[in-house]
């Protein structure tokens, strides 16, 4: 396929479902950067629990290749301020931990807008198909310019369709992440916890 021709498909598919078809596009490419962003932050190599990459760090064994998920670094800073002797440990570990939840939340609000939008915007493209449609019925016109009755129920259809197709795959993939959020910020809490009591694991005796 030529670059003209391309273009040319891609000019119909735009012109297939009006004048919503920009925005529920552009919408798309945000839904899908947004979750692939949260899928790499996400990502848990889940080898290890907090207690165990605790105890491997003080011990000096190796943990994981690079690079380190989200858990292993806050493990690794959390051990760095920890040997620093601060007065008030958690407060400093809310402080340096802050970043990491926030990162953890990052294009949350986005996910979950284009999810909610999606069908609406849907839902506007078929208002607006089947609009055409009676006009066109109106005037007993099976086609016009515009597409008559025949481009209005097809406008009407496929802008439901793109619609639906955008928000339940974000749907499905978002409360996977949501489950993914909720585990690290209680590994987070856990490790803050552990830090903080000083109840840390002790080093794994080597066999001589």
């Amino acid at each position: 396929m030529t670059l003209s021709e391309l273009w040319s498909e891609v000019n119909q598919f735009m012109e297939a479902g009006g004048f919503v078809m920009p925005p529920l596009v552009l919408a798309t490419v945000l839904l899908w950067y947004g979750l692939g962003y949260r899928f790499w932050v996400l990502r848990r190599k889940g080898r290890y629990s907090v207690r165990e990459l605790l105890r491997r760090n003080i011990s000096g064994e190796p943990v994981t290749c690079p690079p380190m998920d989200l858990v292993e670094e806050a493990v690794r800073l959390g051990l760095a301020i920890k040997a620093l002797r601060v007065k008030d440990l958690r407060k400093y570990l809310d402080c340096e931990f802050y970043r990491y939840e926030r990162e953890l939340k990052r294009f949350t609000a986005l996910v979950n807008i284009v999810v909610m939008i999606a069908p609406l915007m849907g839902l506007l493209g078929t208002v607006s198909g089947m609009i055409e449609t009676f006009d066109s019925l109106s005037e007993m016109a099976l086609f016009t310019q515009t597409g008559g009755i025949a481009g209005g129920i097809s406008q009407a259809l496929f802008t439901t369709q793109m619609g639906l197709s955008v928000a339940i795959p974000g749907l499905l993939i978002k409360g996977f992440l949501d489950r993914k959020q909720r585990r690290i910020q209680t590994e987070l809490a856990q490790l803050k916890d552990l830090l903080c009591i000083g109840s840390l694991p002790a080093p794994a005796k080597v066999a001589r």
